[in-house]
């Protein structure tokens, strides 16, 4: 059986070689390159929404560069210690291109061999990039708004820089279950930000309640690198909140930089589903 369940009648799908399918007959092929459509056209937002196929690849080619590796062994960290029993639940949601589920699943399958890994996210593109990565890991477009799993079905949720939606975070996490929330700190990215604007801002830091969830931990991440040439600056600045809020002034003074030395900034809070 898949992990996921149909996006259409909510009942489990079984899986063969090329395809998934549920007992009304509602068929879902898997791709080439592993990863299943699951995000029915109705629910989809824009032609092609999420992120584009350029921005997959420029995320990919700067997070393989281990810019962001710190972050990584980390949430590596915080998952092994948190998955307990033989058969722990891992989900993804917004996985983008794979960078942090792949390597997540590689270490978590070398410690427990039958964990369960899936990833998704709402950009194909993305989604392609990622199960193209491994195939210890069962990818699949969907929304987090819609989350196509059975209830309970999860020990683990992570969710790095993606759209919330504690409703569904709630409803496919086991009861005691994680969720792993990892966002920006305050003078996260900050010469970059004094690159671009005339007034950086730092962002604002908070450990946010949420219903049904307590609130266990935070672990900081924080660090300087140097982001090495001209393309990886812009890649990080696609990466970002910034390219969609930054005019074309404060963009063009990147294209002056060759390389940039930056604080990197991160918060990973560890929350627990009540029971």
């Amino acid at each position: 059986m898949s992990i996921y369940r149909c996006p259409l009648c909510k009942t489990k799908l079984s899986k063969n070689e090329r395809s998934l399918k549920c007992e009304h007959g509602h068929s879902f092929d898997i791709s080439a390159e592993g990863y299943v459509h699951l995000l029915p056209a109705n629910k989809m937002n824009s032609k092609i929404p999420g992120d584009s196929k350029e921005m997959a690849a420029s995320r990919s080619a700067f997070l393989d560069k281990g810019y962001y590796e710190p972050l990584l062994l980390e949430l590596e960290k915080t998952v092994l210690e948190l998955a307990k029993g033989e058969e722990p639940a891992v989900l993804d949601c917004g996985c983008g291109e794979g960078y942090y589920t792949s390597n997540i699943a590689k270490e978590l399958k070398n410690r427990i061999p039958k964990a369960k890994i899936a990833g998704f996210d709402i950009s194909r593109p993305s989604v392609r990039r990622a199960a193209k990565r491994t195939k210890e890991v069962e990818f699949a477009v969907a929304s987090v708004f819609d989350i196509p799993v059975s209830d309970g079905e999860f020990d683990i949720l992570l969710n790095v820089f993606s759209p919330l939606s504690i409703g569904e975070y709630n409803r496919v996490l086991k009861s005691g279950g994680y969720y792993v929330y990892v966002v920006p700190a305050a003078r996260h990215l900050w010469e970059l930000k004094a690159a671009i604007y005339d007034v950086p801002y730092e962002n604002k830091e908070e450990d946010t309640p949420y219903e049904g969830f307590e609130h266990i931990e935070t672990r900081r991440v924080r660090y300087k690198t140097e982001i090495k040439t001209s393309e990886d600056i812009f890649a990080l600045f696609q990466m970002t909140p910034y390219y969609w809020k930054t005019s074309a002034k404060g963009a063009e003074k990147l294209k002056k930089y060759e390389s940039l030395l930056t604080e990197v900034a991160f918060d990973i809070h560890i929350y627990k589903k009540e029971k």
